[in-house]
C-alpha cells in the first residue's frame, strides 16, 4: 500500500511555471553542494552513466526503511529492505531560501543494474518499483539540512494520488552475486505539466519489459517524457557469497 510514502517538498524553482530541461543534459556550473555531491557519488558508482545519463540533481531525496536508509551508497542486508520504504523529498538549492509548493507531480523508481550480477548483468536492468503521481501535500515542508541525506521533518500526503505502477519487489540478490546497486531515481515531466502523470507498466520487470539485454530505467522513462531530478542508491547482498 502507498500509505507508508510521505512526501515533504518544496521546489528549486517554482516548477509550475518553469518548465524543465528538454533533454537530459549535465547541468554542471555552480549546484548546492548537496545536490553536487549526490552527483559525484552516482559518478563513482559508475551510475552516472550506465543506469541515467549525466544530470544535476534539483531535489535531494530520503528512503528510510524501519531499520535502515539509504545513504549515496551503504550497504544495507537484504533483510532490513522487506518493506516498501517510505520516501521524502526535499529542497535545499533555492539560493534565496525562497521555497514554494509545487502542484507538479513526481514519479519515484527502483532500479536494479546488477541482475543477476554486476559481471554478468544479464537480465539487467530489473524493475523493483514505480510509484507516480507523488506530490506534496499542501502547505508541507521538509526544512533542510540534510546531515547524510537523512530525514529531518517528515509529512503525510493526503491528496490519495500516489499510485503503484509497479509494486515494490524487495531486494533479493542471488548467492554468489557479489553486491548489487539498487538505485532509486525520482522523475518530473519534461513538459512541465502539472496534469496527473499516466505513465507506462512495463511488461516485465526484466529489461524494465523492453526485450533487450541492458534496457531498463533509462528507455522507459525518455518514452513516457520524464527528466530524473533527484536520486538515492544502496548496494545489498546475498549473505552466501
Amino acid at each position: 500500500m502507498f500509505s507508508q510514502v510521505s512526501i515533504g517538498l518544496t521546489c528549486l524553482l517554482p516548477l509550475c511555471a518553469v518548465a524543465l530541461p528538454t533533454d537530459q543534459r549535465p547541468l554542471i556550473l555552480n549546484g548546492p553542494k548537496n545536490v553536487q555531491a549526490v552527483r559525484t557519488k552516482l559518478k563513482h558508482a559508475e551510475i552516472i552513466p550506465t543506469v541515467i545519463d549525466d544530470f544535476l540533481p534539483s531535489l535531494t531525496v530520503s528512503v528510510l526503511w524501519s531499520d535502515a536508509k539509504a545513504k549515496l551508497g551503504n550497504t544495507i542486508e537484504p533483510d532490513h529492505l522487506g518493506e516498501q520504504p517510505t520516501i521524502v523529498l526535499h529542497d535545499d538549492t533555492s539560493p534565496d531560501g525562497m521555497h514554494s509548493t509545487s502542484d507538479m507531480s513526481y514519479v519515484v523508481t527502483l532500479t536494479d543494474p546488477d541482475a543477476p550480477s554486476r559481471d554478468n548483468p544479464a537480465w539487467s536492468e530489473m524493475c523493483h518499483w514505480i510509484a507516480s503521481n507523488v506530490t506534496t501535500a499542501p502547505n508541507t515542508f521538509s526544512i533542510l539540512p540534510l546531515p547524510e541525506f537523512g530525514l529531518t521533518e517528515e509529512t503525510e500526503s493526503t491528496d490519495g494520488g500516489p499510485e503503484d505502477v509497479m509494486e515494490y519487489k524487495p531486494p533479493g540478490p542471488p548467492p554468489k552475486t557479489g553486491k548489487h546497486r539498487y538505485v532509486f531515481l525520482v522523475f518530473a515531466p519534461k513538459n512541465g505539466t502539472t496534469e496527473p502523470l499516466h505513465v507506462s507498466k512495463p511488461e516485465d520487470r526484466q529489461h524494465w519489459g523492453t526485450g533487450k539485454e541492458g534496457g531498463g530505467v533509462r528507455e522507459w522513462a525518455e518514452h513516457n517524457g520524464l527528466v530524473p531530478v533527484a536520486a538515492n542508491f544502496i548496494y545489498s547482498q546475498n549473505d552466501k557469497q
